[in-house]
């Protein structure tokens, strides 16, 4: 198999109705001698407002590939931390999981790759009395395995993005170009 020196990938998975759960996981994938891996060590240690943590899928189970978890938000409470270590931090760590059982991360080099993954959370689910947990852990499960997918094989393609300039365009835009 060829070495994986750096893949990219992207996946938003929209909230039930009423809910701030959205998940938009942005995940670098690469071997630890190359440029994913430099990234991944310098990781290390913390920055105020932006938590970086391994993956786990609990206590004493860090997932293959060893995976660096960080936001793309500044945390402001410890309830945001709690949601970001606990229910979105073990969704990540199924799907990963989930993509070595799949074939979709190869097995083989489960040791040999690295991966960072930023994370959106959405400030208002910590202050959120009605926070569907479940739902939480269902958009960010989906969306990583997606992002993972999507890195893995390279898509979107240039030629899919060519083909879709037309017809697909960022949703901030709506009503903004049209004359």
């Amino acid at each position: 198999m060829s070495e994986i020196w750096l893949r990219t990938g992207e996946a938003t998975v929209f909230a039930a109705d009423g809910q701030f759960t959205d998940a938009m996981p942005e995940v670098m994938i690469g071997d630890v001698r190359g440029p994913v891996g430099h990234a991944f060590a310098g990781m290390a240690g913390q920055v105020a407002g932006h938590p970086r943590m391994f993956v786990i899928r609990d206590c004493n189970q860090m997932v293959r590939p060893a995976t660096m978890m960080t936001t793309k938000m500044t945390v402001s409470s410890e309830a945001y931390v709690e949601l970001l270590g606990g229910i979105v931090q073990a969704a990540t760590g199924d799907a990963i999981v989930d993509c070595l059982a799949e074939g979709i991360l190869p097995k083989e080099q489960a040791d040999t790759l690295c991966m960072i993954i930023m994370i959106w959370l959405d400030q208002r689910c910590a202050d959120d009395p009605n926070l569907d947990r479940r739902d939480l852990y269902r958009t960010n499960y989906e969306a990583t395995k997606l992002a993972i997918a999507r890195a893995m094989k390279g898509e979107p393609t240039a030629t899919q993005l060519i083909a879709n300039r037309k017809s697909i365009s960022h949703y901030a835009l709506e009503g903004v170009l049209d004359a």
